[in-house]
């Protein structure tokens, strides 16, 4: 598997910047994990967007979900420029719930929505993909996403606040994407469904996943001052979220 970040600032992207999305590649198939602010016009910098295979989104906040209206557009656009399969519309797999966003997932013969579950399992192409719900606050369903592939594992851990249950979801993954919301000078008293960098390194750290990538990050954060406070995870090499980069699993 390859993973590209196209996006991964919150709450809203910088200049030049762009909200959630990571391109997953192998030599079969190529899905797109989350659909933030920006994420489609860095898609585009890789292939035409009508040669996604899938999109799978963790829930249904604008920063992971803001470009999916326009990718519907966008595809059903080369649908009527022959170049996308109207009979092949692009499957998108997320939460059942909350039902008004769900209810707008499928579009035309442009897209159709697969309803995921925290019990469910998704074969696409050559990768397994399970769930996980995470704890992110407001009662809405938010899951992280197990995805193996040739004998790695890719845990994309969403939003993920420390109430949640990984048990044995991430340990030793190839790669653990995980939020870092904040830094240790603005990370609230009260738990709210977010991580830190800090935390984020030690969870990593405790279960001995072999790469981290620290992501979901305000625009503004300095990288040396977020690999810093990311000390604790010593077990792999940690790598801080900038667009553009990849890693190769």
């Amino acid at each position: 598997m390859r993973v590209t970040v196209l996006g991964y600032q919150s709450p809203y992207p910088g200049p030049g910047g762009a909200t959630p999305g990571y391109l997953i590649e192998t030599d079969h198939i190529r899905l797109l994990l989350d659909c933030g602010s920006g994420v489609l016009s860095e898609l585009g910098k890789h292939f035409p967007i009508y040669e996604l295979d899938a999109l799978i989104l963790s829930h249904y906040h604008h920063d992971h979900v803001a470009d999916v209206g326009v990718l519907q557009y966008g595809l059903m656009v080369h649908q009527l420029f022959k170049e996308r399969d109207p009979e092949k519309p692009l499957p998108i797999y997320a939460p059942e719930t909350p039902t008004a966003h769900a209810e707008n997932l499928p579009y035309r013969d442009a897209t159709r929505f697969y309803p995921v579950r925290e019990e469910s399992t998704v074969t696409i192409g050559d990768i397994q993909i399970g769930f996980l719900r995470t704890d992110h606050g407001d009662g809405d369903p938010c899951y992280a996403m197990r995805l193996e592939c040739g004998g790695k594992v890719l845990v994309y851990g969403a939003d993920s606040g420390p109430a949640t249950n990984w048990g044995s979801f991430i340990r030793e993954a190839d790669l653990f994407i995980c939020e870092g919301t904040y830094l240790d000078h603005n990370l609230p008293k009260t738990p709210n469904g977010h991580l830190s960098v800090r935390q984020a390194a030690e969870l990593a750290q405790e279960h001995a996943c072999r790469a981290l990538l620290i992501t979901h990050l305000y625009h503004g954060y300095d990288a040396a001052e977020v690999r810093r406070q990311a000390e604790a995870y010593t077990a792999g090499k940690c790598y801080v979220a900038e667009v553009g980069l990849g890693i190769n699993l």
